[in-house]
């Protein structure tokens, strides 16, 4: 445990020398150790603002959620190319408040990316008390069943992946 105190990320500090030694193209002893001064010393300074990795309790669930949003964001492109070459009097933008169980950093992160990434929605705000994430819709014919789509596409798997309190 005293050594992840001094080297808290060892494949970061690995990658940083080699990343080091391929920039400087100089294989030489003082880039070697300036490189591992560098992987050794960023790491370590910058250790107070890394999240703690949530423990993910189904691996196996994430390959099926990525490629349901791979889809859902292909599906997305289509329905805004078709929502913006028509008349933008057939556009209902809105915002919506989604509630949400989700309690971890990443998983929270994870799932505002995922509503960003996904064309026609962004989302915009995260509430002080993390419960409730505010989504700009592109066309929301109704708020509810937008809500109901992301919590049973997006926010349900992430709760199993990471196996999240949902209190």
């Amino acid at each position: 445990m005293r050594a992840r105190r001094w080297l808290p990320h060892p494949l970061l500090s690995l990658c940083l020398l080699l990343v080091w030694l391929l920039l400087v193209n100089d294989f030489s002893l003082g880039h070697w150790l300036l490189g591992a001064l560098l992987g050794w010393l960023i790491p370590l300074l910058s250790q107070v603002f890394w999240i703690t990795p949530p423990r993910i309790h189904k691996p196996l669930k994430l390959l099926p959620f990525f490629l349901r949003v791979l889809g859902d964001i292909v599906i997305a492109n289509l329905q805004v190319a078709k929502l913006i070459l028509g008349p933008s009097a057939r556009l209902r933008p809105a915002f919506v408040e989604i509630p949400v169980l989700l309690e971890d950093e990443l998983a929270l992160s994870m799932l505002a990316s995922i509503i960003s990434l996904t064309p026609g929605t962004v989302s915009a705000d995260l509430s002080e008390d993390r419960k409730t994430l505010l989504v700009h819709s592109l066309d929301v014919a109704d708020a509810a069943a937008l809500v109901h789509e992301i919590k049973t596409r997006y926010e349900a798997p992430l709760l199993e992946v990471f196996a999240c309190s949902a209190t």
